[in-house]
């Protein structure tokens, strides 16, 4: 994997689903969805890219990070890097002790329904997810780096620098991609 390069299997910018950081949850859920049904699309896309006033991508919004905006009572607990993994179930937490965090919390007390409705009405600039350093590479950065960061850093994706600015995203689905086409 030597010879390839980030910038030769990375999405550029103009191809992936982006919205402004100002625009509401659920304007960005329609984006997303709506940027799903491209067909030209090997893999649909599980986030979207969100953008500031200057057009500088600030952060993203992953499936995970929209179910997580659900629910506000999670910003509250959040450990204070939230861009760094901390999976309770990951420091041998079992299932019993993490049932126990939504009575003890009040998770989900309230209907799916109520948690949408008040949700959809979020700026995605108070509930997005704003990537670590670990979280960029270079355009030029050979495949290899790439993956290690993938590995160490267990990210499903990483936004593609040419200088300071995000052009792109590279995907971990089109890592595995290339891994099977060398397979093959």
């Amino acid at each position: 994997m030597k010879d390839k390069i980030v910038k030769e299997i990375m999405i550029p910018l103009s191809d992936y689903a982006t919205v402004s950081e100002d625009e509401t949850l659920a304007n960005t859920i329609k984006a997303l969805k709506e940027s799903q049904k491209d067909n030209n699309l090997k893999y649909k896309h599980r986030a979207i890219l969100v953008y500031d006033k200057n057009d500088h991508i600030t952060g993203k919004m992953s499936i995970f990070d929209i179910l997580k905006a659900l629910e506000p009572k999670y910003r509250q607990y959040e450990h204070p890097k939230e861009n760094e993994d901390s999976g309770l179930s990951r420091f041998g937490f079992d299932q019993d002790f993490l049932n126990s965090l939504i009575d003890n919390f009040s998770l989900w007390d309230e209907t799916m329904d109520e948690l949408v409705k008040k949700a959809s009405k979020l700026k995605i600039k108070e509930v997005m997810y704003t990537p670590s350093k670990g979280e960029y590479v270079d355009e030029d950065a050979p495949i290899a780096e790439a993956v290690h960061q993938f590995i160490l850093g267990c990210h499903q994706s990483l936004l593609v620098l040419k200088k300071d600015k995000v052009i792109g995203i590279l995907r971990l689905t089109d890592i595995f991609d290339l891994v099977c086409d060398l397979v093959e």
